[in-house]
């Protein structure tokens, strides 16, 4: 999003794992027709969202379709002459496959990591304000610096939990209620923490750090 706004082009989100079909040949003919509309929009920036739900079980199981759609997408990748900027996001890299994520396919892979303390302030002040709240009379600082470990969707979540609470109470939101609702919260960086780890250490070693 932020790419096509600083460009000032159109953007186009493709769900990868809508591209499948249970009836054999759909499938690729789907991902065709999504590479075609985006040709005919150029320039234009493509967004493929959680890619590895479409290529990270390239195998025969599924009757070869995702090994054929990889190959298309590769293809298309390589040989493509429209302007069309394709940018990917995945939970997970390390499932996808070696040919989609070496270097060539992409300009270049990069690791966002979880918000530091200030992009996590930040992202209080962000829904705060969203939801017509009044940031000045909240601890931003503290509320930060307690969350260490949450993801932005984590940050959000306690947010609208404290909205619910809040109004439920009939009081307004405040930040010792925030707080509670942090509290409340196990963040998937301590619930998955081996596997963050795991993240980390493969981002160390083969892509760019965004923050």
């Amino acid at each position: 999003k932020m790419i096509a706004s600083s460009w000032n082009l159109p953007l186009l989100k493709m769900d990868p794992a809508k591209l499948y079909d249970k009836y054999i040949g759909e499938t690729e003919k789907n991902l065709s027709r999504a590479m075609l509309t985006a040709e005919k929009m150029s320039p234009v920036v493509l967004w493929l969202d959680e890619i590895e739900k479409a290529f990270a079980s390239a195998n025969d199981m599924d009757g070869g379709a995702s090994g054929r759609v990889l190959g298309t997408f590769l293809s298309w990748l390589q040989e493509r002459s429209a302007e069309v900027f394709v940018v990917a996001t995945a939970n997970d890299v390390t499932k996808l496959p070696p040919e989609l994520v070496r270097k060539g396919r992409f300009d270049e892979i990069f690791f966002v990591d979880l918000p530091d303390k200030e992009a996590r302030r930040a992202i209080f002040e962000l829904h705060l304000t969203k939801r017509e709240r009044d940031v000045a009379t909240f601890d931003l600082d503290r509320l930060a610096s307690c969350t260490q470990g949450f993801s932005g969707a984590e940050i959000e979540g306690a947010v609208v939990a404290g909205l619910y609470t809040a109004f439920s109470e009939e009081v307004e939101l405040s930040t010792p209620m925030l707080l509670n609702e942090v509290t409340l919260t196990r963040p998937l960086s301590s619930t998955y923490a081996e596997k963050l780890a795991e993240l980390r250490a493969w981002a160390r070693e083969r892509a760019v750090s965004a923050q």
